[in-house]
């Protein structure tokens, strides 16, 4: 039996004029990735239609607003796994940029594979990553296998994608080097030996502990106290009662209220476009933060921080041989690191900085620290990508999608992670989803579900933030 939702065909559109394009993304830093790589994938076109799938890391308005990229039609809507279906069954798009975790990136693509079984002028699938790729890699890319492109940010990622696909016998053909989308911004004009400013860029999980993350804060505020000249800014992810992809369970917003001593008038807390942030600032310091390629990009000095070790569960690993690894008492002494260009090179930063970390002696003397250096990239990351989808757009027809993971291959994973987005084993909407298109619902009936959704969101996050503590800490006793 045909799929209910199945579309009739329609030409792919190969005019870049007249592409449309569609962005699903399930936080606030995957709609910036996504919304970003389209439009470098089709430049040409209008505006992509966005849409946000519901969950716990769904962003709130300022969440995408401070993501710094522009929407179309007053932002992206608010969509299920199966209304998005639903949304593709019944409106043409010839690309669709998946912006998501890897299971809900699976269950999009079990659900197109459902409603054009045979080969149909389906839309042109692809995914990829938002930063660093430390964890989870086969898991992850495995969950992303049947997307026409999968998106690698850089020539390391790309070798790394392509051996855990050839190593359980899946076609790698799909994996297409490129870079993430927002390594832009002005190169940096070096502030000679003494920076003005310090951003700590922090991270809503890493560390994850308590004591780890107070320590880390500390650090910045005694950073500050010791060096009256600088401003130091702590850039926080999210405010209170905001989710991230990832848990914040001790919010610095929190933890500063009780650091001892408070913060000094020149350390302070700061949101906004990281972009925006950058601009001006001297020094990048984190543990393992995207951030840290935005300002390698711009030729910044950047500290990937050692003081609680270099672990594969801090993503900190990723960062061997850049020569940014640095620790909090090294950077109070006045080192400024800098990247190494080999590692820069391989790893997607393609703007080059200095070669030689600058070191000064307690009081601030040292060496200065030459710019970066400022030409333009040697070639269009994206070209390779565009190039595909063009080729994909070209065809009348596209294959049915193949993912890796099947009943046959998977059968007892696959069908757990299409029940979390209320699809049944075989990539169909499940009876009672509501597979409706976005916006048929009336508008007493949205307005309902939209405060119980915030309602039940609040509720989760004061569980995890504010209950889960303490029950832990009881159960130490």
């Amino acid at each position: 039996m045909r799929n209910s939702f199945c579309r009739v065909p329609v030409p792919l559109s190969s005019s870049r004029s007249d592409q449309r394009v569609a962005v699903l993304a399930d936080s606030d830093t995957r709609w910036k990735w996504g919304a970003l790589t389209a439009r470098r994938l089709a430049p040409d076109a209008p505006a992509p239609a966005g849409y946000v799938l519901r969950g716990r890391a769904t962003p709130t308005a300022r969440q995408l607003g401070e993501a710094g990229v522009g929407e179309a039609d007053g932002g992206p809507v608010e969509v299920t796994c199966a209304e998005f279906l639903a949304e593709l069954g019944r409106r043409h798009h010839d690309v669709v940029v998946l912006a998501l975790v890897g299971g809900a990136v699976q269950a999009v693509l079990q659900g197109v594979r459902a409603l054009w079984p045979d080969p149909a002028a389906r839309p042109v699938l692809v995914t990829g990553y938002v930063g660093v790729v430390y964890e989870k890699l086969a898991d992850g890319l495995l969950l992303r296998h049947g997307a026409d492109l999968v998106l690698a940010n850089s020539r390391h990622d790309a070798a790394r994608f392509r051996a855990v696909y050839e190593g359980v016998g899946a076609d790698p053909a799909a994996v297409v080097e490129t870079a993430l989308p927002f390594l832009d911004g002005a190169a940096y004009e070096s502030a000679g030996d003494r920076a003005r400013r310090v951003v700590f860029a922090v991270q809503p999980s890493v560390p994850e502990g308590r004591a780890d993350r107070a320590y880390l804060l500390e650090r910045a505020a005694r950073h500050a106290r010791l060096h009256p000249g600088r401003e130091v800014l702590v850039k926080l992810r999210s405010r209170p009662g905001e989710h991230t992809t990832h848990l914040e369970e001790h919010p610095y917003q929190r933890l500063a209220e009780r650091l001892p001593g408070g913060l000094p008038p020149n350390c302070r807390l700061v949101y906004g476009n990281m972009g925006e942030v950058l601009d001006g600032t001297d020094l990048l310091v984190t543990v393992s933060s995207t951030a840290a390629l935005e300002s390698l990009h711009r030729g910044i000095p950047t500290a990937v921080l050692t003081d609680l070790g270099i672990r594969e569960a801090l993503g900190n690993h990723h960062f061997l041989g850049s020569g940014c690894l640095a620790s909090w008492d090294q950077l109070d002494e006045g080192l400024l690191p800098v990247g190494a260009p080999p590692w820069l090179a391989s790893h997607g930063v393609t703007r080059a900085a200095p070669t030689a970390p600058v070191a000064a002696g307690p009081s601030g003397s040292g060496g200065g620290l030459p710019g970066a250096a400022g030409g333009p990239d040697a070639a269009d990351p994206y070209a390779a990508a565009r190039e595909r989808v063009a080729r994909l757009l070209a065809a009348d027809r596209l294959p049915p999608v193949a993912p890796y993971y099947t009943l046959a291959t998977a059968p007892g994973y696959l069908p757990g992670i299409l029940a979390r987005h209320r699809l049944a084993p075989d990539g169909r909407p499940l009876p009672g989803t509501g597979a409706r298109a976005a916006g048929e619902a009336s508008g007493a009936r949205r307005w309902l579900r939209a405060h119980l959704r915030e309602a039940a969101r609040g509720a989760y996050r004061h569980g995890v933030q504010r209950v889960a503590p303490v029950i832990r800490r009881l159960g130490e006793l």
